[in-house]
């Protein structure tokens, strides 16, 4: 038999609900605006719909979205929820939508359209959802969760999208990043700017511990 946890609804976890509640809204609605131009516009530069569809899902700026988007509403439902994985899980939401924020507006931000649905979506994807995010985090957590394996462990999701855009790039032709077209800029260019976009994912992940080890406990 297991006893049922009772936690008091005081106003701090309501603050924290509707916190990650307003995260979750942002994140996924802009992806939502996303998929349904996707789907309801045809192949548009893809050689065809479903190619259309995976290409929209390979681009680290809707896979952050989602994530911290999935993340946000578990913590809606529950502030105290906890476990290794979502540890885990937690911190590479906050990290990955940080990156998309930093990469956008430091390197994508004016070369082109980088949505399809429009300016709202792209507000949406690279800078609301990202500024909210790690403000939400910084001030609801949930707080103390980072210890260093569970840094470790952040890496693995970045580097699996570096390594399946480069398998996928080389067998199609298609690179979600212009930074990252290897057709483009040869491999030797383009392995270099993964690496910068992979310090400053590391070095993020530092500040997270140190931060998470120094700010008030929260949730």
């Amino acid at each position: 038999m297991t006893l049922a946890r009772t936690v008091p609804d005081t106003p701090a976890p309501r603050a924290a609900r509707f916190a990650h509640l307003l995260v979750a809204t942002c994140a996924l609605a802009g992806v939502a605006m996303e998929l349904a131009v996707a789907v309801t516009d045809g192949p548009g530069q893809a050689p065809t719909h479903a190619e259309r569809i995976v290409r929209l899902f390979s681009f680290f700026t809707v896979q952050s979205n989602v994530l911290i988007g999935v993340v946000s509403l578990l913590l809606a439902a529950d502030p105290y929820r906890d476990g290794r994985v979502l540890r885990v899980a937690r911190l590479d939401a906050v990290l990955c939508i940080a990156v998309t924020g930093i990469v956008y507006n430091t390197v994508l931000r004016g070369i082109g359209a980088l949505t399809a649905a429009g300016p709202l979506s792209n507000l949406l994807l690279h800078v609301a959802a990202p500024l909210l995010a790690v403000g939400v985090w910084l001030w609801v957590g949930p707080r103390p969760r980072v210890g260093l394996a569970t840094v470790w462990w952040s890496v693995a999701y970045p580097l699996a999208w570096l390594a399946y855009t480069f398998v996928r790039g080389a067998a199609t032709g298609w690179y979600p990043y212009p930074f990252l077209d290897v057709g483009e800029l040869g491999y030797a260019s383009a392995l270099v700017n993964a690496a910068l976009v992979a310090v400053v994912f590391l070095v993020l992940a530092g500040a997270a511990r140190w931060a998470d080890r120094r700010l008030p406990g929260a949730a």
